[in-house]
């Protein structure tokens, strides 16, 4: 159930999501009714906060993890153009929040979720982004001097 964590500088809705990895997560009180996220009134994502209280991450080292899986992806931006770049970005968040893990040790399994299930529903891609998606996992790996995971490959 979600619950409010009040301050003066910060109202924000707090639950633990709840799956494979539990992931905390803290939304600003306007996104949330009813203790569900109106997608309608979000218009910065930066505002909203999910991090992983456990896993097979680095968790000890996110910022690091994070800092490395942002400049990888806009080494993808710089190179291979902004649709490309904003995918790139949006697999970091994934990578970065969901799994803290460098996005080229991701494996088939968690680059399929991002695909089927993240990239539909958090990242709000365009049309452009969303025809694109797979071969923009395809540059992220090359701009990283790996190769693609083997099931996700196929």
């Amino acid at each position: 159930m979600p619950e409010r964590v009040a301050d003066e500088a910060y109202r924000l809705t707090r639950r633990v999501r709840e799956d494979d990895n539990d992931v905390l997560v803290l939304y600003p009180d306007e996104w949330v009714e009813d203790g569900v996220a109106q997608l309608e009134r979000i218009e910065n994502l930066d505002r909203g906060v999910e991090r992983p209280l456990g896993g097979p991450g680095e968790t000890d080292r996110w910022e690091q993890t994070e800092a490395h899986n942002r400049e990888l992806a806009e080494t993808v931006a710089v190179e291979h153009g902004e649709v490309h770049g904003a995918n790139a970005h949006a697999l970091a968040d994934f990578m970065s929040n969901h799994y803290a893990k460098r996005i080229e040790t991701a494996t088939g399994d968690e680059l399929a979720e991002f695909v089927e299930e993240y990239f539909p529903r958090n990242a709000w891609p365009s049309d452009d982004q969303k025809a694109v998606v797979e071969e923009s996992i395809r540059l992220v790996f090359e701009c990283a001097g790996q190769p693609v995971p083997p099931r996700y490959a196929e």
